[in-house]
């Protein structure tokens, strides 16, 4: 049985994209965030797959698609979530993130094929990782691995290469963490909501003072440096 696992974060206020923040405001950002999860979803969803699975922080909402089954996040850091969603899966399983709206069917498609790899590895732009496939899920690839920096990815690449396992590559991915993330990402894939959205917010006027708020995390990539989880 294959499964596609999309980690996410219930994007509310003050709670996602954080980073976003100037200049953007609290709701834009999670806006933003929804548009992103949205995407994602989608292209997800367009993916053959047995099951497809929304593991989940916090409730779902309208951008929720049909035909996903939804997990909660266990508690924990970052790599006990990642590993926690890998043991719920009884066959060949990908997991990706939210942060990157720009990912379309044919990233994907690959790794729940198999093609004669054990491992598929997702780098992220900023170091991190954007997706991860196990043709056996096994928790103790994810357990320990340091979230969140500069070096996630190849600490994650390393421990899948120590195991002995063949691993087949995707594409480099940029996650949205910054406001430059999201600039990129929306010209990168034009056809998306999200692209649309962040053309709405950043071609319409401001208030003065708008767009102000506290730095933090960000959304939830699948293993990338700037999100909380």
């Amino acid at each position: 049985m294959t499964t596609l696992l999309v980690i996410a974060k219930q994007p509310l206020p003050g709670r996602v994209k954080t980073r976003l923040t100037p200049p953007f405001t609290p709701a834009e950002a999670a806006s933003l965030a929804a548009a992103a999860l949205a995407d994602t979803l989608t292209a997800a969803a367009r993916v053959p797959a047995d099951r497809h699975v929304l593991v989940l922080e916090g409730e779902p909402g309208p951008w929720l698609p049909p035909g996903f089954d939804v997990l909660p996040q266990v508690a924990g850091g970052l790599d006990v979530r990642l590993a926690a969603a890998f043991a719920a899966c009884a066959g060949p399983a990908l997991l990706i993130g939210m942060d990157t709206p720009q990912v379309a069917p044919e990233h994907l498609a690959p790794a729940l094929r198999g093609d004669g790899h054990d491992a598929w590895f997702g780098p992220a732009a900023d170091g991190g990782f954007w997706a991860l496939g196990l043709a056996a899920p096994d928790p103790a690839l994810l357990l320990g691995v340091p979230m969140s920096r500069p070096d996630t990815g190849a600490v994650q690449y390393e421990r899948l290469r120590a195991a002995g396992l063949r691993i087949g590559g995707l594409p480099v991915l940029r996650d949205v963490d910054t406001a430059e993330d999201a600039r990129r990402v929306a010209a990168s894939a034009p056809g998306t909501r999200f692209a649309a959205l962040h053309t709405a917010l950043t071609t319409r006027p401001h208030p003065a003072g708008a767009g102000t708020g506290a730095r933090g995390t960000g959304g939830q990539g699948a293993g990338g440096r700037g999100a909380s989880r």
